[in-house]
């Protein structure tokens, strides 16, 4: 009597403890945010460019994680690149309607240069009742993703598809020179420099062709909940439209895949993919040292290169490992560091520059060495010191880094050894924009992501700096 006494008195706290254990949960969202008012300013090139059609519309999506104690709420919004301010805005408007502390958010860009500005670079500025707007609408996308909250499993992974990333810098050849906007000759490594230049000799960096996901699904009934990749490419371009990119097509291209559509679901949240910008401040999918390839149709590039990369993603999708819970923990930090501007000499030369520089009809600049001028005079009204955001969050096995600016890919490549779980990986042009990250290295090699603008203005021991706080926030969120 007694041993079954024992027994029962077993099962019963069996079955609390089951009942106590935290529940994981998982839900998604998006929410358009494509301008209304047209023609709308598109981010992209030095000059500022406009937009009077829509090839594909600009998303902001969403997917919350909750282990039963902490929350996380990740963020990809179809943009070039979006202001801290933006960001800090929206953030704060979900966590008031969620409880979610902003410092468990996540919001970046994916980086399509065909996307309406929000950032001013270069020659083209923001429309600002479209930027006045966005906080909002980006909000109600993480919002409505924490309101869809399910019991969920979780599983993350990688393949690799290194037939579409390729270092855009290359060296330059002894005995070559090339000029750069800012009057020096003394530059070693060149941008997209043409397809089989003469001048140039092999690629001046690695690539990073990991493909990586983190998935969740629903409990209930085994429906795909959202889908999280991450790949280190800058972008493709090639629409004459606003258009999200290739990072949308990805999403498309899964959904079909993983026959997640809405008509399969109906009455259910949809499913919501996401694909993140990896490090890929110095790459691009097109090889400089092949011969040209053929001139494609708008848009035809960016569908090769949405299947190939959903190729990858889908073989990481078959090995995952699916788990019933993974413990969340977050870290946040905000460095300050100092902004390169101009010399009060460089500074009085830069204005003599604009001054003596005819204008296009349409009053921008042609001539590079003006638009460097005139980003020179710019860049003089910054603070000296500027806040740099960084995060670290860990997902069970998984850990994913943030950082506000178009990192260099060998910054991942390090992260990424640095790891003290099953995986990791980079989230680059989040929570704000600091211009490009290029290492210090590079910023001796000098070339275009290295010219002093508001596209690259951080110092130059900036990287160093990140790298090591992010070590630090990595083993963090790893106890």
């Amino acid at each position: 009597m007694k041993s079954l006494s024992l027994v029962f008195a077993f099962i019963v706290v069996c079955a609390a403890a089951r009942a106590a254990a935290p529940v994981f949960q998982a839900g998604a969202a998006m929410e358009n945010i494509t301008p209304t008012q047209f023609p709308s300013p598109i981010n992209g090139g030095m000059r500022g460019a406009f937009a009077s059609a829509v090839t594909d519309p600009m998303h902001a999506r969403s997917v919350a994680l909750h282990d039963g104690h902490s929350a996380l709420i990740l963020c990809v919004v179809d943009a070039c690149m979006i202001p801290r301010e933006v960001c800090e805005a929206a953030k704060a408007i979900a966590a008031k309607a969620t409880g979610v502390s902003a410092s468990q958010m996540l919001i970046s860009a994916t980086h399509s240069h065909s996307c309406a500005t929000m950032v001013g670079v270069f020659q083209s500025e923001p429309d600002p009742a479209y930027v006045e707007a966005l906080p909002a609408r980006i909000a109600r996308s993480l919002i409505a993703a924490h309101a869809n909250l399910e019991p969920a499993e979780i599983a993350w992974g990688a393949d690799r598809d290194p037939t579409q990333v390729f270092n855009r810098r290359w060296f330059v050849k002894a005995g070559e020179s090339v000029e750069n906007p800012l009057g020096a000759m003394t530059d070693r490594a060149l941008m997209n420099p043409g397809y089989q230049n003469p001048k140039i000799g092999a690629p001046a960096g690695p690539t990073d062709p990991e493909v990586s996901i983190l998935a969740v699904r629903a409990i209930a009934d085994g429906r795909p909940l959202a889908l999280l990749a991450n790949y280190s490419l800058h972008y493709v371009g090639g629409s004459p439209a606003i258009s999200a990119d290739y990072f949308a097509a990805f999403v498309r291209e899964m959904t079909e895949r993983l026959q997640a559509t809405d008509a399969r679901y109906a009455g259910k949240p949809a499913f919501v993919g996401l694909m993140s910008n990896g490090t890929s401040g110095n790459i691009n999918n097109v090889n400089y040292g092949a011969p040209a390839s053929p001139r494609k149709a708008p848009g035809e590039q960016i569908a090769v290169v949405a299947r190939s990369v959903a190729d990858a993603a889908m073989r990481a999708w078959e090995k995952l490992a699916w788990r019933a819970h993974a413990p969340l923990a977050s870290a946040e930090r905000d460095l300050t560091l100092g902004v390169r501007k101009a010399t009060p000499s460089e500074l009085a030369q830069a204005r003599r520059v604009i001054e003596t520089t005819p204008r296009d009809k349409d009053g921008q600049f042609s001539d590079r060495k003006a638009i460097y001028a005139r980003e020179a005079v710019l860049l003089d009204a910054f603070p000296d010191r500027v806040p740099v955001k960084l995060q670290a969050h860990r997902i069970g096995g998984l850990t994913i880094t943030a950082i506000p600016c178009e990192v260099f890919v060998e910054i991942g490549l390090e992260l990424k050894a640095e790891k003290p779980a099953q995986q990791l990986f980079t989230i680059s042009l989040a929570n704000g924009y600091n211009g490009y990250l290029p290492t210090p290295e590079h910023h001796r090699l000098g070339g275009y992501e290295t010219w002093r603008a508001r596209s690259s203005y951080l110092e130059t021991e900036a990287a160093t700096a990140i790298t090591k706080n992010l070590k630090e926030m990595i083993a963090e969120v790893a106890r």
